[in-house]
């Protein structure tokens, strides 16, 4: 049975808001919105080839599920043409989608795993990154075939603007994203400052969570701390132990099925 984490988070103990604007290091990058909290643009990287990665074409985002009313009036200029859901099966049965009969998109639904841990299914650790680093290395040896569907959706004509998502934006999208960054050439350091970015973004949906969905918060405070943290000692890790085994991170793209015309057409679409 495919399984991951119970849920997909990283944030400090105590949140205030004055917290959340210190955090807020990439605040250009963020689209603002209501009840989704971690939806950022992935232009501005430079690659080592002296490009750049084109602004306002590829979107990382939290659980889009719960986008309001307003939410979708706010993605309208966006022009998004397509929006990839990571989650598990049972997450879209509980929770919902994008709301396509709003805001019409192509929809594509690529969980990377079956089912979502439960408490007590991870092996013992003794660091918090330990855990992630074994998290992350369990969704690519199950998920790698959704991760290079993925980069197949994105590459397809007309396919961007496109968005993709899980629960909170943190270890699938974190994991998608770093591929996808990684295999267009950007530096290691910028892969793993964009992730690290999640941690005002749980921070904002901390203090939204607070006041509007009470429940949650609730059922986080049962959670390990390791299961709810964006370390970027992990993603570090990750990358590393990707180039050890296949060189670069394109060539482990490459390794999971990823065609070299569809890298050639992201690059196409997705540099400048």
């Amino acid at each position: 049975m495919q399984r991951t984490l119970l849920t997909s988070a990283g944030y400090p103990g105590i949140v205030t808001a004055d917290l959340v604007d210190h955090l807020d290091s990439a605040p250009e990058r963020l689209v603002t919105l209501e009840a989704v909290h971690n939806f950022r643009d992935l232009g501005g990287y430079a690659t080592a080839d002296g490009r750049t990665t084109l602004w306002r074409k590829l979107y990382r985002a939290d659980g889009l599920y719960r986008l309001t009313p307003a939410d979708v009036v706010a993605l309208e200029p966006l022009g998004l043409n397509t929006v990839i859901d990571l989650r598990s099966a049972p997450e879209l049965d509980e929770r919902g989608r994008f709301p396509v009969d709003a805001h019409p998109v192509v929809f594509h639904h690529l969980p990377i795993v079956d089912k979502t841990w439960a408490q007590g299914d991870a092996p013992e650790y003794e660091r918090d990154e330990d855990f992630l680093i074994w998290a992350y290395q369990d969704m690519l040896a199950v998920g790698a075939p959704r991760f290079a569907k993925a980069f197949e959706v994105l590459a397809e004509p007309d396919a961007l603007p496109a968005v993709f998502h899980c629960a909170a934006g943190k270890d699938r999208t974190g994991l998608l994203a770093a591929l996808l960054l990684g295999s267009l050439g950007v530096s290691h350091d910028d892969i793993v400052a964009d992730y690290a970015l999640t941690v005002a973004g749980m921070a904002r949906f901390r203090v939204w969570a607070a006041r509007e969905w009470p429940e949650w918060t609730e059922r986080m405070a049962s959670i390990p701390p390791a299961y709810t943290a964006a370390l970027p000692e992990a993603m570090s890790h990750i990358l590393d132990e990707l180039c050890e085994q296949h060189g670069t991170i394109r060539d482990y793209v490459r390794s999971i099925g990823v065609t070299g015309g569809t890298l050639a057409a992201l690059e196409s679409v997705l540099l400048g």
